[in-house]
């Protein structure tokens, strides 16, 4: 089951012995985890038959002596284990009760920030029960579409351009994602659609300084604007620091070197998916393609290597952030 489905299952009471929820995706378990806390049990069923371990706090012994207690004047009884990695030396412990659970227990285990091992006996074990479930960030080419689909859950309309912005900027930090959207709502009448300026303004992007502004003037050939950017960037380093910079273009000339390779042999859909982006940009990749060509990347992946040493002092320990910025700038678009 993914998310959604997951999600749907505990609305329905339709509920599993056991929940190993576990990956990068922290967003996803954590509100996995609330839904059951939520969904399980009653307010005055909680006292008596809700138990919460901390991984780090505990031991497998104590989850197991909860786990295998009967319910009080109550149909089940619910375990949560968050911060389950702390456990992970001691996964095998959990062997027995895993392949008998109690059925009046319901277990939850949030194992964040890497995935079980489905090649050992326990992570055999859960998957084969299924009851192991992955959660992998979500990739920056389903960011849009993730957040129109929060935004559609707050009952919020979002502009093409506002829900770019969003993604480039916040990333898949998706906890902070909502958290924006839900400001959003606050700020507007029902029907009113949220555009990239109400974004800049509410969420704090600058208009004019800002990666994605640098991005779309580098990928029109626009020495001034991108010089300018460049400009404040280096007058404000610890707002934008160097190193970020470096990242988003590495990334953007990367994927634009791909577009190169697989325009003339896939539809934009097939072509965004592959490149890793959303569709929506690929128009801003069109664009790009025709000022940089294959060479040009190469060379222009090369500069960035050169100029994330020299940002770290390898070839100059004098030269300032903003000044290697500038001529950064300045050499990938000449």
């Amino acid at each position: 089951m993914n998310f959604k489905e997951i999600i749907k299952s505990i609305e329905n009471r339709n509920f599993l012995p056991i929940y190993f929820l576990n990956g990068e995706n922290t967003y996803f378990i954590d509100k996995i985890s609330e839904k059951i806390l939520d969904s399980v049990l009653e307010e005055s069923e909680k006292d008596f038959n809700q138990t919460i371990f901390y991984g780090k706090d505990t031991s497998v012994d104590s989850i197991l002596d909860a786990s295998k207690r009967y319910p009080v004047m109550a149909s089940v009884q619910l375990i949560v284990v968050k911060e389950a990695q702390h456990l992970s030396r001691n996964l095998n412990q959990f062997e027995q009760y895993f392949k008998k659970p109690v059925p009046t227990t319901i277990l939850v285990f949030c194992f964040k920030g890497k995935k079980l091992d489905k090649r050992k006996a326990i992570g055999k074990l859960l998957s084969k029960s299924n009851f192991l479930f992955d959660f992998d960030l979500v990739k920056d080419y389903q960011l849009p579409d993730w957040i129109l689909s929060c935004a559609k859950t707050n009952n919020l309309i979002l502009d093409s351009k506002a829900v770019v912005l969003l993604s480039e900027f916040l990333g898949n930090d998706l906890s902070e994602i909502e958290k924006n959207i839900q400001k959003l709502k606050l700020l507007v009448v029902e029907g009113q659609t949220v555009d990239i300026e109400m974004v800049q303004k509410h969420i704090g992007f600058s208009k004019d300084f800002n990666l994605f502004e640098l991005t779309d003037a580098i990928a029109a050939m626009n020495v001034q604007k991108a010089g300018f950017i460049a400009y404040h960037f280096g007058k404000n380093s610890k707002n934008h620091p160097l190193v970020l910079t470096i990242g988003h273009l590495y990334g953007f000339f990367t994927k634009l070197m791909k577009f190169h390779f697989y325009v003339d042999k896939l539809g934009d859909n097939q072509l965004a998916g592959k490149i890793g982006v959303h569709p929506f940009f690929l128009k801003q990749y069109k664009q790009a393609s025709k000022f940089y060509s294959k060479s040009k990347l190469a060379q222009n992946l090369s500069f960035l290597r050169h100029y994330d040493l020299m940002s770290k002092g390898v070839f100059s320990q004098t030269t300032s952030q903003d000044e290697i910025l500038k001529e950064m700038i300045f050499k990938i678009m000449h």
